[in-house]
């Protein structure tokens, strides 16, 4: 499978509009548990459905594929997709190295990225998380991992200056979880999670969502188990030529958010900046040319 096409995650959020009853209740029951619902035969994946065996047979149709057994292959293989690590990554792409510069070969693939990620997220699902990110009534904390907590810090320095009430969490931290001591009902979490999916991220969200928190989370395109537990998920293509993924598309739908949010709250943000800029002035930070 080319890491670059749809995946059956993508596919049958593309087709849930044109599903029967019963064909839809199977594919929310298949995205539940994704993707480790479809390993199984195709009996047990019916039982588990509560619909037939001709359902699934249908629907797999429906989804492009000739048969269960092509529709299984192709869920292993994203599988395998997942557990890359960098130097896989690597080899794979130089298989298929296409010609031409690097600046051309990557930007091309970073634009490819942008456009599938855009055209799956749902405005009004984005615009419902940058309220919950804005609203300074509800306690924001921002989780990042090994490599995505430069997003998360990158969201954390705008977002001092946007509002109040927040915490930078340091999940790849032992301790963490004094973080969650103060988390509470309707607090909101943003999480950014990526293949190879960190423990000790799906733990907090687990905590944070038992609290009573709401979690938006940033993730790629197989996403991160944390999707289950999310208020608002939003995934991101991520494959360029390279042996490590692209932040690029997730870092544009943080920008976007951090514009949504300052807008949303444009006095308050106003009179923040402000007062922050006098800070600066009077402890000389920057450089006057004037």
């Amino acid at each position: 499978m080319s890491e670059n096409i749809l995946t059956i995650s993508d596919r049958i959020q593309h087709k849930l509009d044109d599903l029967t009853r019963a064909e839809r209740q199977l594919a929310l029951s298949i995205l539940e548990n994704y993707p480790a619902s479809g390993l199984g035969t195709l009996s047990a994946l019916a039982k588990d459905a509560d619909v037939s065996v001709p359902t699934v047979a249908r629907m797999v149709q429906k989804l492009g594929y000739k048969g269960y057994p092509e529709f299984q292959a192709e869920l292993r293989e994203e599988l395998r997709a997942k557990a890359k690590s960098p130097i896989a990554k690597h080899d794979t792409w130089a298989e298929a190295a296409p010609v031409g510069h690097m600046l051309n070969r990557f930007t091309e693939a970073v634009i490819d990225n942008i456009r599938h990620t855009l055209g799956q997220i749902d405005p009004a699902s984005f615009d419902a998380a940058c309220v919950l990110a804005g609203d300074a009534q509800r306690h924001l904390y921002i989780v990042g991992g090994r490599i995505t907590h430069t997003l998360a810090e990158y969201l954390f320095l705008h977002m001092q200056v946007i509002r109040p009430n927040l915490t930078h969490v340091q999940s790849t931290s032992n301790s963490w979880p004094h973080y969650l001591l103060n988390a509470g009902e309707g607090d909101v979490f943003i999480i950014f999670d990526v293949r190879r999916y960190e423990n000790n991220t799906l733990k907090l969200a687990e905590m944070a969502h038992a609290r009573g928190a709401k979690i938006i989370l940033f993730t790629d395109q197989w996403r991160s188990p944390v999707h289950q537990l999310a208020e608002h998920s939003f995934s991101n293509r991520i494959v360029v030529p390279s042996a490590w993924d692209s932040a690029a598309t997730t870092m544009l739908l943080v920008e976007t958010m951090i514009a949504s949010v300052q807008n949303l709250h444009w006095e308050r943000t106003k009179e923040r900046m402000e007062e922050l800029e006098d800070m600066f002035d009077q402890t000389r930070l920057f450089r006057k040319f004037t």
